[in-house]
Order: structure tokens, then sequence, then C-alpha cells
């Protein structure tokens, strides 16, 4: 009853005033009690007021009417509409004597009057119209609270009353009593849309409906060894998204079915092709083996399928937040660079794996929000073409229809505006058939409606949803475009042609002011730290990469993550953010760190010169090269090295797994501790790792030591001469005894005669020497 009185467009009697007044009073009241009695009295009032709260529903509200399936979604003549749901007693009554009716009208005209119908909760008597009654009723005699009831209604379509072509609200109602009031009241009523073309429109609207396939990152910086450097994933929960009834397969089966503009991010397709091959997955601080390549292998095959003859736009890698560049990154040297790099590494990566041609003359930034930077930061890298949406590029000519999607915003740029209504159709839970039936009608209303707009102007809309929609959004979504194309008012255009179409010429192309950007969006970006940090790391991997004899091998696993560290899909992430970037950083410092200096002790010189060795370590599994040795000494007046240099420098050149101790020479000058440091350096002449210090004890030999070392000596040589002169004489008095007592006299050697000369050898035989 107090529903009732209140109409669409009407004021409140004065009657009705003053019970409003008396109400506010008697409401307030305990509260202003509540605030001077103290802390008890509120907490008393508090919990009064979430008892209140729990109270059972009344009114129109006391049964939920769930409308879970409306067949044929815009039916033509000749047609029977069916529609079945459930009935569910929210209230703490029985209902009884019920039944549920169907209610059909009035026409909406335009779009601004379905979004105006869609808001209204409740019966409104006035605005919802009579039920249809008669033999198109259900009877429910009786519906205890707490109880559910499935229902199904099946009314010809000649019989709802249908007038033109155009948009109708239809409403299913449940009209009943309970122990309260004896008399019927509608206890509860849903409403949706009933879109009535029966015949092809003079002009149909070309719609192109974007079908996205983005993820979120992955893959980590890490891989093995290997010569395959087999690649590391973060968790195995790609997997589950990529198995039947998951998120991407089911786009992928829905999709292939569908006249769809695919909107593919390339680092989906580079992960899910790795895990069709070998691949670890992190588990604690170890690495398990990857066992879904059959589920991967699967669905790469389903998508080859499904895009063989379809239409491709590729992102940039890794999806980039152009918004969070534009606004935060920018600024920092090297964030633009990236994205170029993200750019360029799209359209051979998804070509690789697809064996496709995408376009990637796109830029897409989040919820089609754009200003002035964020359309300069889409377009740095190459795109001409950038999604926005029409909540962000908003209408100020007062045109009164929705106009092509395509404009011009100046610089060469086209603007694909995306509607905003149609591009958010199927956000929310669209898991319950009750939520989803509404949407794909609202969706189906849109389209009708639009197209009423300006009956004699064909126009080219664009819808682009959320980035990663659900499963249950994906089926929604599939629903809607299954039932247009059997419709009689939008045909099927892709992203391209799209772009190709006329604009309107009274079409707003103005691109909105830094200010207009939606602070929403502006919470949800990556800070300047980000990109500082990333920058951090690009310096890391360029003074690593130059010693390398295979940089390929280093560059490429983290210039992806770097990429994947500026994905849109860490929006409202910001912690996993901070740790993805973390991780990759310090994985990077670790491989730097397998190139070092190994520890040296103090060294004590025992002379004017000495050789000071230092070794140098690889730990890698590659060579490295192009790196310098440079050894400093701290006091040049007592230790000199290499011809009397304070400083001498070395290449380095070690293989995989090895190291190398490469030698200085190093001179004295005089007694006393020199501090000399080691350290490396690239061949650019920037430091790598860190440099090591140690201790060079000089010790100086004195005149007395000298002469003891060369009396030492003298001694040595003397007696070696008394042993050679007492072995000469022993030799010779054997040789007299042998003789007679006579020395035996020299003779001329014989010559050579062979075998008649008596040689024993005999001709050919050599003598052992």
């Amino acid at each position: 009853m107090a529903e009732a009185a209140d109409f669409q467009g009407m004021h409140p009697s004065p009657a009705r005033r003053w019970l409003r007044r008396k109400a506010s009073l008697i409401v307030g009241a305990p509260l202003v009690v509540g605030l001077l009695a103290g802390p008890g009295a509120a907490a008393a009032q508090a919990a009064a007021q979430a008892e209140a709260a729990t109270k059972a529903p009344t009114g129109s509200r006391t049964v939920d009417v769930s409308l879970d399936t409306l067949a044929p979604s815009a039916p033509t003549e000749g047609d029977t509409l069916t529609v079945s749901g459930t009935l569910t007693n929210k209230g703490d009554k029985t209902v009884t004597d019920a039944e549920v009716d169907l209610r059909v009208g009035p026409r909406l005209s335009g779009r601004g009057a379905v979004d105006e119908a869609a808001k209204r909760t409740g019966y409104q008597p006035g605005s919802d119209p009579a039920k249809l009654g008669g033999s198109y009723t259900l009877k429910v005699p009786k519906l205890a609270s707490g109880v559910s009831q499935d229902f199904t209604l099946a009314v010809p379509v000649d019989k709802l009353d249908l007038g033109a072509e155009g948009v109708y609200q239809l409403g299913v109602s449940l009209t009943g009593q309970t122990t309260d009031y004896g008399y019927d009241q509608v206890l509860g009523i849903q409403r949706t849309f009933l879109p009535w073309q029966p015949e092809d429109t003079d002009t149909r609207t070309k719609l192109t409906f974007l079908w996205p396939l983005i993820a979120s990152a992955h893959v980590t910086a890490e891989t093995g060894s290997d010569e395959q450097q087999t690649p590391v994933f973060a968790n195995d929960d790609l997997a589950l998204e990529l198995a039947p009834g998951g998120r991407l397969e089911q786009m992928v089966s829905l999709g292939r079915q569908l006249p769809v503009t695919w909107v593919i991010d390339p680092d989906l397709l580079a992960s899910v092709d790795a895990m069709t091959k070998n691949y670890r997955v992190k588990v604690g601080n170890t690495t398990v083996a990857g066992t879904n390549q059959t589920i991967a292998k699967k669905w790469l095959t389903d998508l080859q399928a499904a895009v063989k003859d379809g239409k491709v736009v590729a992102l940039p890698f890794a999806d980039p937040d152009l918004a969070s560049i534009a606004h935060r990154g920018k600024n920092v040297s090297g964030a633009l660079s990236h994205l170029r790099t993200a750019t360029e590494v799209a359209g051979t990566t998804v070509e690789t794996v697809l064996h496709v041609k995408p376009s990637t003359d796109f830029a897409w930034p989040v919820d089609g929000a754009i200003d002035p930077s964020v359309v300069d930061v889409a377009t740095s890298a190459g795109a001409h073409k950038v999604i926005a949406r029409s909540d962000s590029l908003k209408e100020t000519g007062g045109l009164p229809y929705t106009p092509t999607s395509a404009r011009p915003i100046g610089g060469g740029t086209t603007a694909l505006v995306s509607d905003h209504r149609l591009s958010t159709a199927f956000t929310g839970d669209m898991s319950k058939a009750g939520a989803s039936t509404l949407a794909v009608q609202k969706f189906l209303a849109h389209t009708l409606a639009l197209t009423e707009q300006a009956p004699d102007n064909e126009r080219s809309i664009v819808v682009a949803p959320q980035r990663t929609p659900t499963a249950g959004q994906a089926q929604a979504m599939a629903r809607a475009l299954q039932a247009l194309t059997a419709e009689h008012w939008t045909q099927p255009a892709d992203l391209m042609a799209a772009a190709r179409q006329k604009p309107d010429a009274q079409a707003t192309t103005k691109v909105p002011a830094a200010s207009q950007y939606p602070k929403r969006l502006r919470n949800q970006e990556l800070p300047t730290q980000a990109f500082q940090d990333i920058r951090t790391t690009q310096d890391s991997l360029n003074s690593f990469q130059v010693i390398l004899t295979q940089p390929d091998r280093v560059v490429t696993p983290f210039g992806n993550a770097i990429n994947r560290a500026v994905s849109t899909s860490w929006r409202g992430r910001a912690l996993e953010a901070q740790q993805y970037r973390d991780a990759v950083r310090t994985y990077l410092q670790g491989l730097t760190n397998e190139v070092q200096l190994i520890t040296k002790s103090d060294l004590t010189l025992s002379g004017r010169s000495a050789t000071i060795p230092v070794t140098v370590q690889n730990k890698l599994v590659q060579g490295v090269d192009h790196l310098v040795l440079r050894l400093t000494s701290g006091n040049a007046t007592r230790l000199k090295l290499n011809d009397g240099r304070a400083v001498a420098e070395q290449p380095v050149k070690i293989a995989g797994g090895h190291s190398q101790s490469v030698k200085f020479d190093a001179a004295a000058n005089a007694n006393g501790q020199a501090q000399v440091t080691a350290r490396l350096f690239t061949a650019d002449g920037a430091p790598y790792g860190e440099k090591m210090t140690f201790t060079v004890k000089v010790s100086e030999v004195t005149p007395t030591v000298l002469l003891v070392i060369a009396g030492g000596l003298l001694l040595l040589v003397l007696a070696g001469i008394r042993m050679y002169t007492h072995r000469k004489r022993t030799v010779a008095g054997g040789a007299v005894e042998d003789n007679g007592g006579e020395p035996e006299q020299p003779s001329d050697p014989a010559p050579d005669t062979g075998p008649e000369s008596g040689d024993p050898s005999g001709p050919g035989e050599k003598v052992d020497r």
C-alpha cells in the first residue's frame, strides 16, 4: 500500500508528507537519545538497527522472482514465448492463493527509457502494466517461507498484443495473500525487455564485438640451464583456465561459433606454447615438472582452428598498462622503449603460434578511458587506432542518436569509441541464470533501440567488453550474439572494417583533459616506483648481457619479464605486482653474482718483484667475455704494478663453469703494507660486481742477507767442483788397470763398412742407444 502511494512523476499528498515527518521524528529520536546517553546506548541502538535490517522483506519484495530462461529472446510472428524461472519466498509468512502472471508493455521509446525501466524495483501501479491473465496464468496454492518453486509460462506471441516494432517491457509477477494481509497483492515481480522486430529494418546497425583472450602473467624470468631453457611458471593456475569448463577454454569454444574480432595478448600465446613442451612450476624454494602439456596442446589447437578464417588484433606483448605509463612512467627513462619492444614482438609471436597475420595497429587503454597523455603513449609505438569508450569520449553536440564509433582525434589517429552501455552489459556475476537472462535481454533491447534512433542512418557500433570475462560472462555474451545473428536489426562487422567507416560529422572528436580521467582508474595505476624498479632491472640486464657469449639466453626471458611487469593485469593487485618485480630483480642479481672474484687473503712479497694472482670464477652455464680485471695499488710509492704503474688491467675470458687465474707483475720499492683493489669492468668501462680489497706486505731483502745467500751459493759451487774432480780421477784409475797398467791410447774410429768389417749388428739392424 505504501509503495502504491508514490507514482512516477507525482508528489506526495499533504497527509503523506505529515506521515513522513512523524516517521522521521520517530526514527531520529532514539538516535539522538543514544548519542546523549553514551556509548552503551549507542551500541544498543546499533544492535536494534541491525536487527531491523534482518527482518524479512514485505510488500512486492516478499517473493524473489528469477527469470532463468526466455525463449526466443526476440520473438517473431508465429512464435510461442516461453518464460521459466524460480519463485523464492523471502518473507516470514506463507503465501497462499497465489498466481504467476505475465505483464507486457508499454513500448519503450529510446535507450534512456530502457535505462529507466531497468532501474526500477518493486511493483509500481501505473508504471507496471496489467497482467495478461486468462489461461496464461500459473496457480501457486501455497509457498511457505524460505521455500523455492520453479515455474514455466508459455504464451503465443499473438496473444501478447504487441503493436509497433520496438522494445517492450516484460514483467513476471506473483500475486497472492499472506496471513498478514487477507487480500490479493503483488508480492514479487521481475522485469526484463522483449525486443519486437518481426521484419528486417530498412538499415541494419553494423555491430563489432571484441572477443578478448587475455590472462594475467604466469611465467617468471627464470629458465632452466638446459639447452632448451625450460621455462619456470610461478604456478600452474593457467592450466585451470585452459581445461574444459575453464575461462579461456570457454572463450575459445564459444568464440569460434561467433562473428567476433579476436583481441589477443601475445604473452598468453607464448605461455601456452611453452606449456606444450617441458616446463617447470615453482613450489616453495624449488620447482617441479609441469604436467599439463595435453591441456595446453588441445587449447592451442582449438584456437588455431577458431581464428583460421577470422580477424585477429594483437595487443603489445603482455598487454602493457598504457595509462600507467602515461601518468606515472613516461618520465622514467626506458618506459616508452619497453612499449615499443612489446609492440614489435607482438605480431611475430601471434603469427608464429597461430599461423595468422594479426593487426598490430590498435591500442586499448583500460576501460577505454583516454586523455591526451594516454593517446600519446598509445600511439608512440606505432598504433594509429585507439579503442576508447563513450563514457570517456562523451558526446557534447546533443546528437539524438548514438554516432558511428570511428572518429578522427587528431595527429592521424582514429578513435574507435565503443558503446558504454553495451560494453558493460555483462559485468557482474553471470553464473546465475537469472542474471544472465536479464543481461542478454537488456543487451538486445539496447541494440534495437539504438537502431531505431535513426532508422535511415546506418551506423557502425563497437562493443569492447571487460578484458578478462569469466566463464559465466562469456556464456552470457555468446547467448546475446547468437540471438543477434538471427535477428533483423544488426549485422556483424570486424574491427578493421569499423575503423574504415565514415565518421559522423557532429560526433565528438575532442579528447578529454587529464583532469577528467576517472579517479577510480587512476588509483589502480602502477606507481612511479614500479617504473624506477624496472629501470634498475633493465640497467643491470644491460651490463650483464655485454659479457655473455650467448646473450639471447638471458635477454629474451628477462625482456619478456620486464614487459609483464607493466601488464594491465596488475591493476588492483599492487602487492603481487611488487612481488613479481622484486622476484625478477633478485633472480637477475643472482645470475650476475655467478661471475665474481674469489676472495683473496693477504699476500707477502719477499723481494723487490713478484707475481700477484687473482682468480675470477664463472658459475654460469655459458662463457663470459669482454670483461676486464683491473688491479689498483693503494700506495704506488711502495708497490707498483706492470711496468711501474699504479693501475694494471688484463682481459678476462672464461668458459662456462670454469675459473681463471689472472696474474699481475708487481715491483716493491720499500718495506711495508699496500692495499690493492681488484674489480671487474665491462669492455665499455662500467663496473661489474663488487670490488675486492686485499693487503700486500712487502719485506725488502737486506745486504747481510744477500751476503749470506751469496756465501751459501759459493759453497755449493765449490762442492760441485770437488765432486766432479773426484769422479774424474776415479774413472781414470780404472782405465789404467784394464790395460795392464798402461793408459789406453786413442785411435781413429774405423769406418762403417757394413758386414765385411765385422759389425755384429748385421745389415738393417739398429743399435739401441
